[in-house]
């Protein structure tokens, strides 16, 4: 099994440790993802140590004022990553301009067009211009932490990859579950978002990437699937979108 989505330079408890828990549950792969240029460093030398560990790079919209994409394209021609991101709008927090959240992603969906890479959206409350920014790349897309419905009918139009977080599995998110009944199997993702976004029954304390098996088991309940056989789906999924 796979977490398509972590931040284990972001973890409370050492990497070492979480890579090792998350071996014993059965996640043998963990993509972690660089948020900064100092978490890029410190992602990369957890991927240094642990042969499952994969990385992506990116800005992301709470970064945007002190983002810098050539420092990033830098840090792509040194070191090999899968995938740019995450980056994206994020209008619901604002932690950064909104103009500079929109320079930042333009840049970085130009690098990832250029190096042929997957790219990462994060979104919260940005639906029309995340829309209006993706319109011209033609490369591979992954809605991360998919939460927002009405993204998925231009994601299941664009072909893109959805990835639901630990929110799936909570009591009054029906809509998240209706949204993962629909999209196509060989689309879904599955992911933790570590430290973030606990799923049931762990609610309340930090995420690791052990946990992604309770999010697995809500997406398939709600598709009325076997939890092992959409394991293996989503495994398929990721391994086609990232190229591993």
């Amino acid at each position: 099994m796979i977490d398509t989505h972590a931040h284990l330079d972001a973890c409370a408890e050492p990497a070492d440790v979480l890579v090792e828990r998350a071996r014993e549950a059965g996640v043998t792969r963990i993509l972690s993802v660089g948020t900064r240029e100092s978490s890029w460093s410190a992602t990369l030398a957890i991927a240094e140590r642990h042969e499952g560990v994969v990385v992506a790079l990116g800005i992301h919209p709470h970064e945007a004022v002190d983002g810098d994409v050539a420092a990033l394209r830098e840090a792509f021609a040194q070191q090999d990553a899968v995938a740019v991101g995450e980056t994206g709008l994020d209008y619901y927090r604002d932690y950064a301009p909104r103009d500079a959240q929109r320079r930042a992603f333009d840049a970085q969906l130009e690098l990832a067009a250029e190096l042929g890479k997957p790219v990462i959206i994060h979104t919260r409350a940005a639906d029309e211009d995340t829309l209006a920014a993706l319109a011209g790349f033609a490369g591979t897309v992954v809605l991360h932490c998919f939460s927002s419905l009405p993204l998925l009918e231009p994601a299941l139009e664009r072909g893109w990859y959805v990835s639901f977080a630990g929110n799936v599995t909570y009591k009054n998110a029906h809509d998240l579950r209706s949204a993962a009944y629909a999209v196509p199997a060989e689309r879904l993702l599955a992911e933790t978002d570590s430290p973030y976004l606990t799923p049931v029954p762990h609610r309340g304390r930090p995420n690791e990437p052990a946990n992604v098996v309770h999010t697995v088991a809500a997406l398939a309940h709600a598709r009325n699937a076997d939890a092992s056989g959409l394991g293996s789906q989503i495994e398929a999924n990721a391994a086609r979108c990232f190229d591993l």
